[in-house]
C-alpha cells in the first residue's frame, strides 16, 4: 500500500483518506524500533494534527507499509503521514483509564492463564494480571487507579467501569463478581455504570439477579464470528449458538439490561454480515465491530478469504453502515481501538471523545 492506493480506495468507496489509513494500520500493523509485539499508540495524521486516536496494533509485522521512527514520525512507505506517541506495551494489566479518564477498564482475571481464542493475541503476551475477584482486591485496584487518575478528577466522577476480561468460565461466577463490583462501587460512593464483555451470561435468572443487584448492566455479548466457531473460539464462547444471540439480547432488554455485541470483521466471509441487522435491532449501544488483527503467520490463517486486503474492510464498512443509517446509534471512537470508523460514518462526520 502507498498513498496512491489510499487515494484510489478513498475515491472508490467515498470515504475520508484518514479512515482508509487507520483501517490499514489495524490490518497491517506498524513497524517501530524496539516496540513490543502489540502496543498502544496515539496517532495523529498530518492533515488534522490536533485530532488524535488511540489504537492498539501489532508492532512486529515486518511487511507492514507503515513505520514509526524514534522521533515519532509516522510514514506510509517513504511518505510522512503523521505523528505517533512512544508505543506502550499492551500487556494484560489489571486496569486502565479510557475516554480521557472518564471510563475505567478492569481486567479482573488472569488473562495470561486463558486458553484463548485462535485470533486473540493475549496468550502471546507477558501479563501483569493478578486475579481481582474479591472485595478487598477490587478496593486495592481502585486505590491504585486513583493514584493514576487525572489531577482534580476523583474516581467518584468516573462514568463507567467496563470489565473487559471474558475468562469467567461459568455464569454463576460472572454474576457473583458483578454483584461484588456493584457493592464495592456503592461503598466508595461511585455511581459509575457497569459494562461487561462476556459470552457466559445467558439465562433469564442471571439477568434478573443482575438487574436487582447491579442495575442496567451494559452487556457486550462476545459473539466474535458466525462461522468456524469451534475452531476459532474457546469452548465457553463456541458453545453460544449465533442463532440464539438475538433472543439473548431481547431477553436482556426485557430484564432492563443494556445489550450490544462484539463482532470481529475478517473472520467471516462478507456474506455473513447479512445476519447482523437481527442483532442490531436489539442493541442499545453501537456494537464493537473490530478489524481482525493478525500477529503471526498462524493467525494469518484465521482470516476469511480476501480479509488480508483493506478493500475487504471497506466493503464490510459499507454493508454495516447501510443497516444503521436512519437509526440513532453511532460509533464512539474511545470505545473501540480497532474500529472501521474514525472521521466519518457514511456521509456523517463523527464527533465526540476520541481517546
Amino acid at each position: 500500500m502507498d498513498l496512491r492506493e489510499v487515494d484510489r480506495l478513498a475515491a472508490a468507496y467515498g470515504v475520508f483518506h484518514g479512515d482508509v489509513m487507520f483501517i490499514a494500520m489495524n490490518l497491517f500493523g506498524i513497524n517501530a524500533p524496539n516496540a513490543a509485539r502489540r502496543a498502544r499508540v496515539e496517532i495523529s495524521l498530518d492533515h488534522a494534527p490536533d485530532d488524535a486516536f488511540l489504537i492498539i496494533v501489532p508492532m512486529n509485522r515486518v511487511s507492514s507499509p507503515f513505520s514509526l521512527d524514534a522521533d515519532g514520525v509516522l510514514r506510509l512507505g517513504h511518505d510522512r503521514i503523521g505523528m505517533g506517541s512512544i508505543p506502550d506495551h499492551d500487556d494484560a494489566i489489571s486496569g486502565y483509564f479510557r475516554k480521557s479518564g472518564q471510563v475505567i477498564t478492569l481486567n479482573p482475571n488472569a488473562r495470561s492463564r486463558c486458553t484463548g481464542c485462535a485470533f486473540c493475541p493475549n496468550t502471546l503476551e507477558a501479563a501483569s494480571d493478578p486475579r481481582s475477584r474479591d472485595d478487598r482486591s477490587l478496593h486495592e485496584l481502585l486505590d491504585a487507579l486513583a493514584l493514576d487518575a487525572s489531577p482534580g478528577r476523583p474516581l467518584s466522577t468516573v462514568e463507567e467501569i467496563t470489565i473487559s476480561t471474558g475468562c469467567f468460565e461459568r455464569e454463576t461466577r460472572a454474576v457473583h463478581f458483578l454483584k461484588s463490583v456493584a457493592e464495592v462501587l456503592r461503598q466508595r460512593g461511585m455511581t459509575s455504570s457497569i459494562g461487561f464483555l462476556t459470552s457466559v451470561l445467558r439465562s433469564d435468572e442471571a439477568f434478573a439477579e443482575i438487574a436487582a443487584g447491579v442495575g442496567g448492566l451494559m452487556l457486550f455479548v462476545t459473539l466474535e464470528c458466525f462461522n468456524n466457531r469451534r475452531m476459532l473460539l474457546k469452548s465457553t464462547k463456541a458453545s453460544l449458538s449465533p442463532d440464539s444471540v438475538a433472543d439473548l439480547m431481547h431477553r436482556a432488554n426485557d430484564a432492563g439490561l443494556c445489550p450490544t455485541y462484539n463482532y470481529i470483521v475478517g473472520l467471516d466471509d462478507l456474506s455473513w454480515l447479512s445476519r447482523l441487522p437481527e442483532l442490531d435491532a436489539e442493541a442499545k449501544i453501537f456494537p464493537n465491530y473490530q478489524v481482525y488483527q493478525s500477529h503471526n503467520s498462524l493467525m494469518d490463517g484465521a482470516r476469511a478469504p480476501g480479509a488480508d486486503s483493506v478493500e475487504f474492510y471497506l466493503k464490510a464498512r459499507r454493508i454495516i453502515e447501510r443497516s444503521w443509517l436512519g437509526q440513532p446509534l453511532r460509533p464512539e471512537s474511545w470505545r473501540n481501538y480497532r474500529p472501521l470508523w474514525y472521521y466519518t460514518f457514511g456521509e456523517e462526520s463523527l464527533t465526540g471523545q476520541r481517546i
